[in-house]
């Protein structure tokens, strides 16, 4: 099948088609339910487009925990519907849908009471295993294994010995979830979805009371289209009450954004071969396996404030290094702290109490002919999100439309990821890239990485690592530009890679080579290269200030010292 292309000639293309022609669905919002949504309507035969204000998945769906997961604790809310529908999704993702960026990762649970809790602990994860059996979708991962305290301390050494008295052990998944949701984009491109970027949506078309299409601005070259649609789909995630203002009607619910930050730590900082899943007084304390790193996360408060860029206060970092640090035999300190990052979750708040219990589920509503709104929800679930979104959509729609069919749609780089990591090998002796090179090229790119190997092989100096950050090649950020939609150095360097967060230097050191590297592909002189590096030293500046700050309201302050854009 053929891959789609996202570069800067395709971005223009797609903005024209939309506002030359009515489409049956047009989507605001590229965030994981967003790209879900434009991939499930143009499968079902639908003219789909897809604008997206900033970059794919520069919201909430390039700082989650980066977990795919059915919800273990939510067993022991008896939330047994949510934990089965999501342990369904994790089993396609990882067996069908996307092999190549769907990955299994162990955790190990500490037991902290001999007895009873091994008992209560060891009941839920075997429930949780067997409801992903019974799914048909959990061949994939290994079943939980009860360990002994001693055993327990030989996977995980970083341990106190007082700590814990055994543990258990068991899978879940895991992926890179902003290229998660770039790759969607451009499988749903590939089958025919214009999609646009840096295209913000300022009002919508009416005609009575119904809505029939958008106004949209071009952030990056000006001007304003006017796109109609015979259905509109809003899956702007914590903007879905300012999006709904815009057409002047009080939604049937509300979205309420609760603040979830992140660490990232360097791997040898905590000697362990799983990661851990911790009990805190309000919630579960994760350390992810990243890579050469860990992540660990997260916290769980309101927020009211900035939503484009929320801010991590002192107060947040300190909160993670305490909870982590009451199991750790060496404590973790600020130095060790690469990077930071700090996300806001979507939930449902309804008019009343009796409604909020909707806040980790999702919603679909139909506010006024022509609109259709999903909010709430959770990164697994996105695939039955668009599934019912699309589904309320075409209830709008006076034709007969196909069933959804992307529970069989692989994403692009899925077919024929394995048999390429069966000959990884020989890739590397062919292209002259180490095999390490290889593996990481066809874990983030599966089947595509071809293309990437294509550019190396007419540009060798394409296989070097970029300097300061070099998990990554230097093809890999002419890609981004050239194939993923990159249109700035602050997509490139926080999203379609993750050196903002995986370098202590937060990619200041690597930012003007990378400049240099999109700016044949994006058109850029020396004077806007300059500029984009200035503009991500003081977004990265902004960020570390912000995080010196002992509250939430200094905090977001301190973030918006820096400017949004990039100044034209």
């Amino acid at each position: 099948m053929r891959t789609a292309t996202l570069g800067p000639a395709q971005r223009a293309e797609s903005l024209a088609a939309m506002a030359e022609r009515e489409l049956d669905v047009l989507v605001v919002g590229a965030g994981v339910v967003g790209a879900g949504v434009a991939l499930d309507a143009v499968t079902r035969g639908l003219s789909t487009g897809l604008v997206e204000a900033r970059d794919w998945a520069s919201g909430t769906s390039s700082r989650s925990s980066k977990l795919i997961h059915g919800g273990l604790r939510y067993l022991e809310m008896l939330d047994f519907a949510l934990v089965r529908e999501a342990l369904k999704e994790r089993g396609l993702l990882l067996e069908r849908l996307a092999p190549h960026l769907v990955k299994p990762v162990p955790f190990l649970y500490p037991l902290q009471h001999k007895g009873w809790e091994r008992l209560y602990a060891g009941s839920g994860v075997a429930l949780y295993d067997a409801m992903s059996m019974a799914r048909g979708h959990g061949r994939g991962l290994p079943t939980h294994r009860h360990l002994s305290r001693r055993r327990a301390l030989r996977v995980a050494p970083a341990l106190k010995k007082d700590a814990l008295v055994g543990a258990l052990q068991y899978y879940d998944a895991q992926m890179d979830d902003a290229r998660f949701v770039a790759t969607l984009v451009r499988t749903a491109a590939s089958y025919g979805a214009k999609a646009a970027n840096c295209a913000r949506v300022t009002g919508f078309l009416r005609e009575g009371e119904r809505v029939v299409g958008a106004r949209v601005e071009d952030v990056e070259a000006g001007g304003e289209y006017e796109i109609r649609a015979r259905q509109i789909v809003n899956a702007t995630g914590v903007w879905t009450d300012d999006t709904q203002a815009m057409v002047g009607e009080r939604g049937q619910f509300h979205v309420r954004a609760s603040k979830g930050i992140h660490l990232v730590v360097p791997r040898d900082r905590i000697s362990s071969s799983s990661g851990l899943i911790l009990r805190t007084e309000k919630s579960v304390l994760f350390v992810i396996p990243w890579g050469r790193h860990w992540i660990i996360g997260t916290t769980d408060t309101d927020w009211d404030l900035d939503k484009t860029h929320p801010a991590a206060s002192s107060a947040d970092i300190d909160y993670l290094l305490e909870h982590v640090n009451s199991v750790l035999a060496v404590p973790l300190t600020r130095d060790d702290v690469e990077g930071v990052y700090a996300g806001l979750r979507p939930l449902l708040a309804g008019e009343s109490d009796a409604t909020s219990k909707l806040s980790r589920e999702h919603t679909v509503a139909h506010p006024v002919p022509g609109l259709v709104v999903v909010a709430g929800g959770k990164y697994t679930t996105y695939r039955v999100m668009a599934k019912d979104a699309v589904d309320e959509a075409v209830r709008g729609l006076d034709q007969r439309v196909a069933e959804c069919v992307t529970e069989d749609v692989p994403l692009l780089g899925a077919e024929g990821y394995r048999a390429l990591w069966n000959a990884r090998a020989r890739i590397a002796a062919r292209t002259g890239l180490h095999v390490v090179r290889v593996e990481h090229l066809l874990n983030r790119f599966g089947a595509m990485a071809e293309e990437i190997l294509d550019l190396v092989v007419a540009d060798p100096s394409l296989g070097e690592p970029l300097q300061f950050a070099d998990d990554y090649l230097r093809a890999e950020i002419v890609y981004a530009a050239s194939h993923e939609g990159a249109r700035h150095l602050d997509d490139a360097l926080t999203r379609r890679t993750r050196i903002s967060i995986e370098t202590f230097d937060r990619g200041t050191r690597s930012a003007l080579e990378a400049a240099e590297l999109m700016a044949p592909v994006l058109g850029w002189d020396k004077d806007h290269i300059e500029r984009e590096v200035e503009h991500y030293q003081k977004r990265v500046e902004a960020e570390r200030e912000s995080q010196r700050q002992p509250d939430d309201l200094t905090a977001d302050a301190a973030r918006l010292g820096a400017p949004d854009i990039v100044p034209l």
